[in-house]
């Protein structure tokens, strides 16, 4: 902070800023260029980013696909059919038609022990153990209790109740005592008593064994099981896989690791017959084995508590149709003949479906009107580009007079300040003459009836203010697409030779590439840094002008305080004199 004046009654701080603002003057030219060329940068982006749009789209008009597509009807809505752009114009007829089906097993009865009671599929099996009836039987053969020990263990959740008691035995076979079996606590255990934790399994005696002991083999219902399930793929080839579960999880966790996994099937609780069922979600038989069982199982969890059969196993079975007299067998519902998929949804004993391909003539046409109302957009776009007028007395705004005028002004003063910054740009013009000569050009080389777009019934408007639109004749477009659609796709499409012969599509493709590439080396892109651009070089070398100029200004301002300091300081001198002066006259 400078405070200055106290000699001269001067306001020095707003004379030098007065002097600083006609210093300033080329500053403000030079940040209206950066504006400018910022600006103009974006516009031309933006114009490119239209370009780029159109170019992937004439991409698209050169694939074959495009003017391909078929239509399929179906005389019998048992059998529908889709078809791919390279199916022949072909019909087929499918009579007798023997769905596939889907392999599926289920609980022949009831898992629960009454045959009624309902199970909670999102609660433990442990909590409902009291609700089935064997749930699964664990044997344990000679369990070895060594001198000094007082437990053994058969690991997992156990239900004590099928279990009365237990017999110890010598290690020359004689009885030693059977033990009642216990599962309140382990401190009631009294005389010949063995105390059961039914959550880990533990058998704890009351006191130690003075000799080794074997505990004769017992039955319990055990509540930590594994099962194996295995399924067949396309190839045939066996698909199993194993599961272990235990007491602490739910009918749900079963059956979401059944459907989560590798086996391709769906599970699920059926809660009126009160057991399980399995199903297969590809129809068709794949299993190449004499039993052409689709869902083989093994696994006490599996047959003893949840009652499934291997043997009453349904479905599995393949597809069959007689195609154009042929009959065939087909592993899946949904299957492709030369480029033709059908999909057979019901049988249809002593009926036919009549399945007609032909070209999708509405499709190609919607391609072509789209195409050129795509072309119609981009022209009118740059046109107005090029043709945007310019407002030489309307410059960019600086930082203090955007302050005095409201957010709207400063808009519209911008709108008019950054128009026609394109105007008469000679890379567009070039590129709309280049795609302009790609429509009015014939195609040469084409064998078909039609090579310029005006026999399709697309021309030129005779207006001249639309500036080079296309007109389509709907009626004369779909009439040429009708007679000759290869003709058609070939006009835009053609490969050409040596540059010759290339079909419209092509053409303006490379006319939008060429435009596209003339602007990125003029304004750059995202990927592209300042040097590697026309535009970018500019408002670097703006940017260092505009540096050398601050400083300089700096060193100017400095230059006003010192020489207003000193002069300052020469007042001060001279008033100082002056008082003396006065001083000596008076005291004389």
């Amino acid at each position: 902070m400078r405070l200055t004046g106290f000699q001269s009654g001067l306001d020095i701080n707003q004379m030098v800023s007065d002097l600083m603002k006609a210093q300033r003057m080329p500053m403000n030219k030079l940040t209206q260029q950066k504006q400018l060329l910022e600006w103009k940068r974006d516009d031309y982006r933006e114009t490119n980013r239209l370009l780029n749009d159109f170019r992937n789209l004439s991409f698209d008009m050169t694939l074959q696909k495009t003017y391909s597509q078929k239509t399929v009807t179906s005389t019998n809505d048992k059998v529908s059919a889709t078809a791919s752009s390279s199916a022949s114009n072909v019909s087929y007829t499918l009579s007798d038609v023997q769905i596939a089906k889907v392999a599926t097993n289920s609980s022949t009865t009831s898992a629960m022990k009454d045959g009624t009671t309902k199970l909670d599929t999102t609660t433990s099996l442990w909590e409902q153990r009291d609700k089935f009836g064997d749930f699964q039987t664990k044997t344990v053969s000679d369990a070895a209790v060594a001198n000094g020990e007082s437990t053994f263990t058969l690991g997992g959740k156990v239900d004590g109740n099928s279990l009365d008691s237990i017999t110890v035995r010598r290690e020359d076979g004689t009885t030693l005592v059977d033990f009642e079996v216990i599962t309140s606590s382990e401190d009631d255990i009294v005389g010949n008593q063995v105390f059961l934790n039914e959550e880990t399994g533990e058998f704890t005696f009351g006191s130690a064994f003075t000799e080794n002991v074997t505990v004769e083999p017992i039955n319990v219902s055990a509540f930590d099981f594994d099962f194996e399930i295995t399924t067949y793929n396309q190839a045939g080839q066996a698909v199993p896989q194993t599961f272990s579960f235990n007491g602490d999880q739910s009918m749900d966790d079963i059956i979401k690791e059944i459907n989560n996994s590798d086996l391709g099937l769906t599970a699920f609780y059926d809660e009126f017959k009160g057991g399980l069922v399995l199903a297969k979600r590809e129809a068709g038989s794949f299993n190449p084995s004499d039993t052409g069982k689709e869902i083989e199982f093994q696994g006490d969890f599996l047959t003893g508590v949840m009652n499934l059969d291997q043997a009453i196993e349904t479905g599995g079975t393949p597809a069959t149709v007689t195609i154009n007299g042929v009959v065939t067998e087909r592993n899946s519902n949904t299957f492709s003949i030369n480029g033709v998929t059908f999909t057979l949804k019901e049988d249809m004993p002593g009926q036919s479906a009549v399945i007609n391909v032909a070209n999708d003539t509405d499709q190609t046409f919607d391609a072509v009107k789209n195409y050129i109302t795509k072309y119609n957009e981009l022209i009118e776009k740059l046109n107005a580009k090029t043709g945007e007028p310019v407002y030489r007395d309307y410059k960019p705004l600086s930082d203090e007079e955007k302050e005095s005028l409201s957010e709207k002004q400063v808009e519209q003063w911008e709108e008019k300040a950054r128009s026609g910054l394109l105007r008469n740009d000679s890379i567009l013009t070039s590129g709309l003459g280049k795609m302009r000569s790609a429509l009015y050009e014939s195609v040469s080389g084409l064998t078909g009836q039609y090579n310029q777009l005006a026999q399709l019934g697309i021309t030129t408007s005779s207006n001249y203010r639309d500036k080079g639109k296309l007109i389509i004749d709907e009626d004369k477009l779909r009439s040429a697409i009708a007679n000759d659609p290869n003709s058609v796709m070939q006009m835009f499409t053609s490969n050409g030779e040596n540059d010759t012969g290339l079909g419209i599509a092509r053409k303006l493709r490379d006319a939008a590439e060429s435009t596209i590439s003339g602007i990125e080396a003029r304004a750059g892109n995202a990927t592209r840094t300042a040097q590697q651009f026309t535009i970018g070089r500019e408002l670097l070398n703006v940017d260092q002008r505009i540096s050398a100029f601050e400083r300089r200004m700096q060193t100017v301002e400095d230059r006003y305080w010192r020489q207003f300091t000193a002069m300052e300081k020469a007042i001060g001198q001279s008033n100082q004199q002056s008082m003396q002066l006065m001083s000596q006259f008076t005291n004389g």
